[in-house]
């Protein structure tokens, strides 16, 4: 008995250290499952809030886009005024040289071939006596069994005469009598000021003969679509006039009815934000599109880059805000040629991954470069493949001034 006791006595720490570490362990466990579920409760709260945040960001993004929609309308109403414009009668001359272009993409799948249909806008050029119809390439590419529809609800075959996809263009010859064209004049887009008054005239969704107003809301710009390849189309306008899918391809008017531009963008989920490939990129291809099929007149510099801001220039150590940061040269190309240097290191700026230490393009030829857009823009309008020009530089804090050749783009899919 006696050793029984002992025995006993000796399994009463043991059995105490066990019971105290269970009663830890429940504790731990329960507070733990209590921090899990206040945790979860908390991040549904955040995502609620996140979402309500999100939700507050796109009232007032819908607002302003309301706000600068009611503005546009007022201010073209106050110009329709002022200039005593009639749009019914600047319809009238213009309603009959808009066509519709419809087209099929064939796609093979696993019982054989499908077709998705595709349409979009043109519209007539008399080039020299030749009739033919200005489209957007984005319409018509890939496209089989291309036809277009006129005024008159007659359709004829089409075919593609030419086409440039770095301007987003092509050129379109069709099946039909004399009778069925009514050509636009294609004027100067060098005149064009923010606050001018435009017109479109196209078939959105299939809608034809579809008339929008608004006013240049801005000049200048880059944009890029699928079919660049990831190269700029430059000096494209911005307008107010409300587009819809089928819009594309259509004349952009002055209030003359004149074309200005070949409407060609939008911005998915905006209002008021559209854009057209200016008059001066018609009227300096056109030619070759018709003659050879296709244009290389487009400028390469040869480098890939990014606009520069304040955070940017904080971390590199300089006091320019503007221009263009060259991150990467091209090896063999005309920056690489002229001495333009790329970015040498890898940083983050705002969360974003950066190349930096490259040259900043502040100026071509004396005329400033603010961004991609100025660049883009003084290249396409004012340059050709094999011209020199002098770029201007900042290097280490030091402006230099280098001579560069100018090259031609290549084909797609090169760099």
């Amino acid at each position: 008995m006696r050793y029984l006791d002992i025995y006993e006595e000796a399994r009463k720490p043991a059995l105490l250290t066990i019971i105290v570490l269970l009663l830890t362990a429940s504790l731990f466990i329960a507070g733990f499952i209590g921090y899990m579920m206040g945790y979860r409760v908390a991040l549904e709260e955040i995502d609620a809030l996140r979402d309500q945040i999100q939700s507050l960001r796109q009232h007032v993004t819908d607002l302003q886009n309301s706000m600068n929609t009611v503005i546009s309308k007022i201010t073209v109403q106050q110009l329709l005024q002022n200039e005593s414009i009639s749009l019914s009668e600047i319809y009238e001359k213009v309603k009959d040289s808009v066509v519709l272009v419809r087209g099929f993409i064939r796609y093979l799948g696993p019982f054989g071939y499908t077709y998705e249909e595709v349409q979009g806008s043109g519209f007539i050029y008399n080039f020299t006596g030749q009739m033919v119809i200005i489209t957007n390439y984005h319409v018509v590419y890939g496209a089989v069994n291309i036809t277009v529809t006129f005024s008159s609800g007659n359709a004829y075959a089409a075919y593609i005469l030419g086409y440039d996809p770095y301007a987003d263009l092509a050129v379109l010859s069709a099946d039909a009598p004399e009778s069925e064209y009514h050509p636009l004049e294609i004027v100067s887009s060098s005149t064009l000021k923010v606050g001018d008054l435009v017109i479109t005239v196209g078939n959105p969704y299939g809608l034809a003969g579809s008339m929008s107003v608004g006013i240049i809301s801005a000049l200048g710009r880059t944009i890029t679509e699928d079919i660049t390849g990831g190269y700029p189309i430059a000096n494209v306008i911005q307008t107010t006039a409300p587009l819809n899918p089928g819009n594309s391809g259509g004349p952009l008017l002055n209030s003359r009815g004149q074309v200005i531009g070949i409407t060609t963008a939008i911005i998915s989920g905006s209002q008021g934000v559209s854009f057209a490939i200016p008059s001066n990129t018609i009227l300096r291809e056109i030619e070759s599109l018709i003659r050879n099929g296709s244009y290389d007149g487009h400028s390469w510099l040869g480098a890939s880059g990014i606009d520069m801001t304040y955070e940017i220039a904080k971390v590199m150590g300089t006091n320019v805000t503007y221009g263009w940061l060259i991150t990467h040269i091209v090896s063999g190309g005309p920056a690489d040629r002229a001495g333009l240097r790329g970015g040498s290191r890898i940083t983050y700026v705002a969360g974003q991954r950066i190349i930096v230490g490259g040259d900043i393009i502040v100026a071509i030829n004396g005329k400033k470069i603010t961004g991609l857009d100025d660049l883009s823009s003084y290249l396409e309008e004012y340059t050709k493949p094999g011209q020199r020009v002098m770029i201007t530089v900042v290097r280490e804090n030091q402006l230099i001034t280098l001579e560069v050749e100018l090259g031609a783009r290549p084909p797609l899919g090169q760099r």
